[in-house]
């Protein structure tokens, strides 16, 4: 709203320093009101559930783009989105006020009382640092392809930047149909097993994606891509959760620590590889990354069993 009704830089530096940030630190209580909610639920309908709300927020970046670029696509500025997006929250906040049922909210505060240095001491203890290091290695491959996939469409792959949105669309759209998949397949297979077998597929994704060198290659691709990231966006999710099971609250704040990790892992893998070599060998080395997540998780959940 402030973007759109004061268009300057300093507003917008201003907005993206102060409220978006603190917005971002609350995504994970979208998972922390969704788990308080599914109280009494199986461990399976658990996953299942938050495979469903992951599935939405993916629809919504299928959707929600391309909506408002089809509302904006004969106007001569591209404010008006941001009037759009305040909107919206706008929205969001009457539902979450008149719609939702309070009752979650007040289990989730009932059951503990821990201090604030409590809660971080139990964040940053070695059993739960060790789980977030492998499922940030994991999900940093996200950020990574993020980075890596424009740069090789419009270089490597000698394709169109149109092409970069389009792909991003597919792969979205194909996330949706395939994190429903994948909750399905972690009811009979468990769910980390699911992970391990999601996590290899989208480094098969990336490894190809460094040996892309025209366009078509990279359609081809995001069917494993889709199939890939739908297991990473979904199960992290319910598996950080687990980690602090008896508080909702801060089992889902893990998210938002793990997505602060990964991104900071990526960031360094990024920077590493583009100095050592190209951004195709950087996508290479990012599925050696989330390889050595997965290996890593199998190793403490191994070494926990004994």
């Amino acid at each position: 709203g402030m973007v759109y009704a004061f268009p300057t830089a300093a507003v917008f530096v201003i907005s993206g320093l102060l409220p978006l940030p603190i917005y971002g630190a609350l995504n994970s209580l979208l998972f922390a009101n969704a788990r308080a909610a599914m109280h009494g639920m199986s461990r399976s309908e658990m996953v299942t559930a938050n495979s469903g709300v992951r599935a939405m927020i993916s629809l919504s970046w299928v959707l929600i783009p391309g909506i408002t670029g089809l509302l904006l696509s004969g106007a001569s500025s591209m404010l008006p989105a941001y009037l759009f997006a305040g909107l919206s929250c706008l929205l969001c906040q009457g539902i979450i006020i008149f719609a939702l049922p309070k009752r979650a909210a007040t289990e989730m505060a009932a059951v503990h009382h821990l201090t604030y240095l409590g809660a971080l001491r139990q964040v940053v203890s070695p059993r739960i640092s060790a789980h977030i290091c492998g499922v940030a290695l994991i999900t940093s491959t996200l950020h990574l392809n993020d980075a890596l996939l424009p740069l090789i469409v419009t270089g490597a792959a000698h394709g169109r930047l149109s092409d970069v949105g389009i792909l991003v669309g597919i792969v979205a759209l194909l996330e949706v149909v395939f994190i429903i998949i994948w909750s399905r397949i972690a009811r009979k297979t468990g769910q980390m097993t699911a992970l391990a077998a999601g996590t290899i597929i989208y480094a098969v994704f990336l490894s190809l994606l460094g040996l892309a060198s025209e366009p078509w290659h990279l359609y081809a691709l995001t069917v494993l891509a889709g199939i890939g990231a739908a297991a990473i966006i979904s199960f992290p999710i319910t598996y950080l959760q687990d980690l602090i099971a008896d508080r909702p609250g801060l089992g889902s704040a893990l998210i938002s620590v793990n997505i602060f990790a990964s991104a900071g892992i990526g960031a360094l893998v990024f920077a590493a590889g583009t100095y050592v070599t190209g951004y195709s060998g950087t996508a290479i080395l990012s599925a050696v990354t989330g390889l050595s997540g997965i290996a890593l998780l199998s190793f403490l959940q191994r070494h926990h069993a004994h």
